[in-house]
């Protein structure tokens, strides 16, 4: 009964005419903000956090929490429509960017949309039942167990590649070492800068994401011969009911994934949407069709997205730690209006609590009224000729990259990395395991790095910790299992003679 109360008693608070306002205007803003290339919510909230000063506490948290969600659906729409992926939608390019050119853009839109409000619902029923008590299972990792979570992310390679095994492998290890370019953060020494200063801080992950996907798609269409039209001018917008039986599993379990790891300092947006696509890999009735523009490749990603986006905002109000830059940023707009984040937040200011995770819903209902019957208007796009609308994205995609750090450099890095897409995509080599390298890859440095200090240099306590070992022990499991299984289907004439280049796909 205590969750009723407190559920109402935040509701209370958020369906003011005030709140309600501001919810409005974070998820119309957060929209548009994941609508345009590059330009995130982090960027956004940097700029809207000196208008905190002149909004009440309560509102201005609401407005910012909508952005970031809001912007976590929005992303997606670009992902789908035209490849052109933030940090949280890489994975929506794989099947919701192949499910546009077979003409089922409605309906991928549309999985999103619904995908992401199951994925919200759940992790704010998270949020609201588990916050004071789940805000305890950040304490319980430390450097050794993020890095055996990281090596965990390392095996999604196996399912977010489209291609052979070996070339996703081979991709995923450029993108760790793309990932040591920059400034070594325990030495302070650069490394693979080249003695260029503008490599000092290392290579932006919006330079190679809008790079590798979007630009590179831009330079692929622009090479086709064939004029590129994937908009039939017909929109099948709502799913059958096979379709939508075929949705809700896959949304639930990425809600799941995606609730589990917002809750984990470290894991966020980028790991869920990685984790919750070699789940359905693994699990889904139709995991063969998956890369293929299969609806479960786009609702289990986009449920993850979303409820690690909510479910993030527990290690900030429970024990005042911020996950990411983004809820650094909401960190800072506690502190200005005098309120500090952490263990005392609930008791303390049980308005500001429950009216936020209160109004995350309100967002939610807001986020699926609003963008879904707009999926139309979203496809409106493709009825504008191609080599007319290219010129426009490739300015959204320069601006965007412009906008993170206000450096020129950014442009050009961007535009070099279009060029290495492309050649990728012309070497049928799949850019998504480069981007789960180039992520993963520095926060597995610097997380051994870390426990090997704390530990002086002994490996045994990645054994010794029960989180660690059980994570390996997985690990270990799984390639056992796989490299069993690949013998078995050898031996039963089931695996060509390349079959070690091949992805190691159990039967059944």
């Amino acid at each position: 009964m205590d969750i009723v109360q407190n559920l109402s008693f935040g509701f209370s608070h958020a369906l003011t005419l005030s709140n309600l306002m501001y919810c409005a205007i974070g998820c119309v803003v957060g929209t548009l903000v994941g609508l345009l290339p590059g330009l995130g919510p982090l960027a956004t909230i940097s700029i809207l956090l000196p208008l905190t000063y002149s909004i009440p506490l309560g509102g201005a948290l609401i407005m910012l929490a909508g952005i970031y969600y809001g912007a976590q659906y929005g992303d997606s729409v670009s992902a789908i429509t035209m490849k052109i992926p933030h940090a949280s939608s890489i994975v929506a390019c794989i099947d919701g960017y192949a499910m546009t050119l077979k003409g089922k853009t409605g309906l991928a839109l549309f999985t999103a949309g619904i995908s992401s409000f199951i994925g919200g619902t759940v992790a704010i029923l998270v949020l609201a039942w588990f916050a004071p008590m789940l805000g305890e299972v950040a304490f319980l990792f430390g450097p050794a167990d993020y890095c055996a979570l990281m090596v965990v992310g390392f095996f999604c390679v196996s399912f977010v590649t489209t291609g052979s095994l070996l070339n996703g492998l081979a991709m995923c290890l450029i993108g760790i070492l793309l990932g040591q370019v920059g400034t070594d953060v325990n030495s302070g020494m650069q490394r693979f800068t080249l003695d260029l200063p503008q490599l000092a801080d290392g290579i932006g992950v919006v330079s190679i994401a809008l790079g590798c996907f979007g630009i590179a798609e831009i330079t692929k269409n622009l090479d086709s011969r064939s004029e590129r039209s994937p908009f039939s001018g017909t929109i099948h917008l709502i799913p059958t009911w096979a379709e939508f039986k075929r949705i809700i599993p896959s949304a639930l379990r990425g809600s799941l994934a995606g609730s589990f790891m917002g809750i984990l300092p470290g894991g966020g947006t980028v790991i869920a949407q990685f984790a919750a696509y070699a789940i359905e890999k693994k699990v889904s009735k139709y995991r063969h069709e998956i890369g293929q523009g299969a609806i479960e490749g786009v609702a289990g990603q986009a449920a993850a997205d979303e409820a690690a986006a909510r479910t993030s905002f527990i290690p900030l109000m429970s024990i005042g730690i911020p996950e990411n830059a983004v809820m650094a940023l909401m960190m800072a707009a506690f502190i200005i209006k005098g309120v500090q984040p952490g263990p005392n937040m609930i008791a303390g200011h049980p308005d500001l609590f429950w009216g936020l995770v209160a109004s995350m819903w309100v967002g939610n209902v807001f986020l699926i009224t609003l963008n879904v019957p707009l999926v139309r208007y979203w496809l409106s796009v493709f009825k504008i000729p191609y080599h007319v609308l290219f010129p426009a994205i490739l300015f959204f995609c320069c601006i965007g990259t412009y906008s993170v750090n206000n450096n020129l450099n950014d442009i050009f890095t961007t535009a070099l990395f279009g060029l290495i897409g492309y050649i990728m995509m012309r070497l049928e080599l799949d850019p998504a395991p480069l981007m789960l390298g180039f992520i993963l890859g520095p926060m597995l440095e610097e997380n051994f790095r870390r426990a090997l200090l704390l530990s002086r240099g002994s490996f045994l306590v990645f054994a010794e910790r029960p989180i660690s070992a059980s994570l390996l022990g997985l690990v270990a499991a799984f390639v056992a299992w796989q490299t069993v299984s690949f013998f078995w289907r050898a031996r039963s004439g089931k695996v060509d003679s390349g079959g070690l280049l091949q992805k190691l796909e159990p039967e059944g």
